[in-house]
């Protein structure tokens, strides 16, 4: 079948703007025999071509990736290596997976670790933990005090922090209390993922720029892109959004937009209005209304705030203007005695969404296997998915395969239109409910 569903690319990464110059691999424009292919360079699929190398030494393994890594979704969300399952809305449905979650993320984390120390990945990796905050009281005693029951139950060491003790530490008192975990790592996205590209075993061969434009699944896999194509014997699926176009992927994720801006580094003046605060990372209570934000170890201050259904993986002009202003004021509500500082980027990423939260993750067919619908907070969770469902298409055993039957399959969503009906609703309500963290 032709594929045409893709993520636009405003080619305005923050995250890599910041960095130096990377180059990139190159277009595919050949037509190669592969054992494997896999199409997507995120964090399943480069974390999956590089369990299938070490399973399969001797076999070739084909990396397609439609854009360059570091400015896929995977180098475009907030840096954070979550290690603790929580609440993203006024959903809790992943706690429910708690136990299941907690060994799969910090998997997830331990081996990126290794992977980092190893290959010498300049990331800033930092093991500073995460705060998770509400700025509503009601919020506060409702999500952060079930969070913390969970906490406690999975035997995960937090601090329940008041308002002037988060302020003292993350320089604002717009929280009214929050919870510090210690296990959470920050990052540039963007930077973990050119290095993770950049380190891969030698029988990967990763192509970019190469967006598959049409995809055959039977007996053997055919691919084909602008300029070339790739024949395989197995195929493994690590596109997230756009597989949900495919054959055995209807109705069981949808895709939303989310943005993110990124000021320019604070001077020494700036710094001491806010207490001269070590790097730290916050998730809200409630990430459809409130801001994940960032002070990033070289000062800078992330704020990424908004989401909107985008079936289609494009945003018109006229949105991403509003949301620019509307991060200016959501920065100016937590950080007023900033005023001088300036939003130097501006940008998006597109990320897909179960409607039970449940991965789609497992062979799908004899030779095709698929690592997709990451829900978001996906660096660990998709690292872990990435390996785990190598382990299962090459039958090696690994105890975490189960962790990850576990986590169920996406229900089935309504048709369009209904569909769009429904999620506009879900996020009308979710920013209603938490307006106060606005």
């Amino acid at each position: 079948m032709d594929i045409t569903l893709r993520p636009h690319d405003d080619h305005t990464n923050g995250w890599s703007a910041i960095l130096p110059p990377r180059r990139a691999h190159a277009t595919l424009r050949q037509k190669l025999d592969a054992d494997w292919l896999i199409i997507g360079a995120g964090y399943a699929g480069l974390a999956a071509a590089r369990r299938l190398a070490h399973n399969r030494p001797n076999e070739r393994i084909v990396v397609l990736e439609a854009g360059e890594a570091g400015d896929n979704a995977s180098g475009r969300n907030s840096g954070f290596a979550i290690d603790v399952p929580h609440n993203v809305g006024s959903s809790t449905a992943e706690l429910e997976k708690a136990v299941n979650y907690k060994r799969l993320m910090k998997a997830g984390i331990a081996w990126l670790d290794g992977i980092v120390r190893e290959r010498g990945i300049q990331c800033d990796w930092s093991e500073k933990g995460k705060y998770h905050c509400a700025a509503a009281p009601q919020l506060a005693e409702t999500l952060l005090r079930q969070h913390a029951q969970e906490l406690t139950t999975l035997g995960e060491p937090y601090e329940w922090l008041e308002q002037a003790e988060l302020a003292r530490r993350l320089g604002t008192s717009f929280f009214h209390a929050g919870i510090y975990t210690p296990g959470c790592i920050l990052l540039n996205p963007a930077a973990l993922t050119r290095g993770l590209a950049d380190s891969l075993p030698d029988n990967v061969t990763l192509f970019e720029n190469s967006a598959v434009t049409r995809l055959e699944r039977g007996r053997m896999i055919f691919a084909s892109t602008d300029h070339g194509a790739v024949s395989a014997r197995q195929l493994i699926l690590a596109n997230n959004g756009s597989a949900s176009q495919l054959p055995g992927f209807e109705r069981q994720m949808f895709n939303v937009a989310s943005y993110a801006s990124l000021t320019r580094p604070l001077t020494a003046q700036q710094r001491a209005r806010i207490g001269d605060v070590e790097e730290w990372g916050v998730t809200p209570a409630n990430a459809v209304s409130g801001a994940t934000m960032r002070y990033t170890r070289d000062h800078r201050l992330l704020i990424r705030q908004q989401f909107d259904f985008t079936p289609g993986m494009r945003v018109d002009e006229r949105v991403r203007g509003r949301i620019r202003e509307q991060h200016k004021e959501v920065f100016l509500a937590r950080f007023p005695e900033l005023g001088d500082v300036a939003m130097e980027h501006f940008w998006m990423g597109f990320f897909s969404i179960t409607r039970n939260g449940a991965p789609r993750w497992g062979k799908i067919e004899p030779n095709v296997f698929a690592a997709v619908g990451c829900n978001g907070v996906g660096i660990a969770k998709q690292t872990i998915a990435g390996v785990t469902l190598a382990d299962l298409a090459c039958g090696v055993e690994n105890e975490l395969i189960a962790d990850m039957l576990e986590l169920g399959a996406p229900s089935r969503l309504p048709p369009r239109p209904f569909l769009d009906v429904g999620v506009k609703a879900y996020l009308a309500k979710e920013r209603w409910v938490g307006r106060q963290e606005y």
